[in-house]
């Protein structure tokens, strides 16, 4: 069995009341358009057939090549969505996945089991249907006496008994695709819309004497479609809930779930702990054993084992084992502390290396720096990178010693086992082993080399 997926969203998700097309609104600190994608890789193992309409230049730049597009130009229903897809699909695939771009909480096993009943059954068609006591004004799904499915009717057509059924049509479907492919263009538009809805493909299949099969989904989260700002944060919280839920059975304890954000590529270790309202997005990979929070926000970092984040922001970052820092710290791109390195409160660090054992005290800003071995960075260091037209380097060797209220105005190099006086002003080199103060800093004296 050859299986294509085609994903519909060129819907524009006027409800959204937005600028940003529907698809691409975040379910923690991914597009929703992105979980459609991704799942569909784990069922197909190839790109889907993205129909995408509003705003398609968007959607393309955010999923990329991860996706062939065709362009719905006007918007025609379901119907003429997977129409102007066949293209894409008649000469490739025997089966085709039909779903949509704003129900991320689709499970790629719930598809393959859809697609497995589909060829066990034989089956022209296969649909998700769903079992609701608030049917939200979705179709009823029609059985007969053997539990045939037999149609499925639009609530605005049902007869009063058929609106007291509660299996109903989800919306998601496997279709054989050369019967798809011929009854297409067999579709009526819609009396009051004049749009093309894939619903009516079930009543000619049954008409033919072939078989249409529908599968009640187990979790009913799992067809929650986005409409609204108040869709979004539902589908939010049921993300948040999913992923937290089975990182904690994975061996990561997480304090309050409630609270705390974990993005869908994040990647935890055994031991790991979670505090309160913690956030941690993008690429992240965190070691055994390390602590992140309270109050701490993570964002596509690689962060060792047994470290210590407590109330502090780290964006784009690597953090050795037995890194501590906070609480309010701040760790921006390019920021690298090696084992072992402690970082105050209210430190900043942006594209630097702070070598093993080095302890940088609070109120400072180390930017555009190499940072040797077991340094002491007193409280109040600045490194004055920035000269109004470029960013500059600053060295500290091994073993330094920068005195509080140190002022290195780079480009500027300290020396191995150099020290620097409280309220330094250094504008040019130290040696090694050499005692520097005053404003603007001169050597002063030679220190003693410690023997080996």
């Amino acid at each position: 069995m050859q299986l294509a997926h085609i994903i519909l969203a060129a819907g524009k998700g006027t409800r959204m009341k937005s600028s940003l097309p529907k698809v691409l609104h975040p379910i923690l600190d991914q597009p929703m358009i992105l979980y459609a994608v991704d799942t569909s890789y784990r069922v197909t193992s190839r790109p889907p057939v993205l129909v995408v309409g509003h705003a398609a230049e968007h959607v393309q730049a955010v999923v990329g090549e991860r996706a062939e597009y065709v362009l719905q130009e006007e918007q025609l229903g379901t119907g003429h969505a997977v129409k102007v897809a066949m293209p894409y699909v008649r000469q490739r695939a025997d089966v085709v996945l039909v779903t949509y771009g704003d129900m991320p909480l689709l499970r790629p096993e719930t598809l393959r089991h859809l697609v497995q009943v589909h060829a066990d059954t034989q089956s022209t068609i296969t649909m998700l249907s769903v079992v609701l006591d608030d049917p939200h004004g979705y179709g009823r799904v029609l059985r007969d006496a053997q539990g045939n499915v037999v149609g499925v009717v639009e609530e605005v057509d049902a007869t009063p008994e058929q609106r007291q059924i509660r299996e109903l049509n989800a919306g998601i479907y496997c279709f054989d695709v050369p019967w798809l492919d011929e009854h297409l263009p067999r579709i009526q538009p819609s009396p009051i819309k004049g749009e093309y809805y894939l619903p009516e493909l079930i009543g000619m299949a049954v008409a033919e004497g072939r078989r249409v099969t529908a599968i009640p989904v187990e979790d009913t989260d799992e067809v929650v479609g986005i409409n609204t700002r108040v869709h979004l944060a539902e589908a939010t919280k049921i993300m948040q809930r999913r992923i937290n839920e089975a990182w904690m059975l994975a061996g990561v304890t997480i304090m309050d779930p409630q609270t705390a954000y974990i993005g869908p590529h994040v990647q935890l270790a055994q031991d790991v702990v979670i505090y309160p309202q913690t956030t941690i997005w993008g690429d992240t990979r965190v070691g055994e054993g390390t602590e992140i929070g309270p109050q701490s926000y993570i964002l596509s970092s690689t962060i060792g084992r047994h470290v210590r984040i407590f109330h502090s922001v780290v964006e784009h970052a690597i953090l050795e084992d037995r890194v501590e820092i906070g609480p309010f710290a701040h760790l921006r791109k390019g920021a690298h502390l090696a084992e072992g390195v402690h970082m105050g409160n209210f430190g900043e660090v942006k594209n630097s290396y702070l070598g093993p054992g080095t302890k940088m005290g609070h109120f400072s800003y180390i930017g555009d720096a190499h940072v040797g071995a077991n340094v002491n960075i007193g409280a109040g260091t600045i490194t004055c990178n920035y000269d109004g037209v470029r960013k500059n380097k600053t060295v500290i060797e091994d073993e330094a010693f920068i005195g509080s209220d140190t002022m290195l105005v780079a480009p500027v190099r300290v020396g191995r086992g150099a020290k620097t006086g409280a309220g330094s002003v250094v504008t040019r080199d130290i040696p090694p082993y050499t005692l520097a103060y005053g404003v603007p800093a001169r050597p002063k004296r030679r220190l003693d080399e410690p023997t080996s």
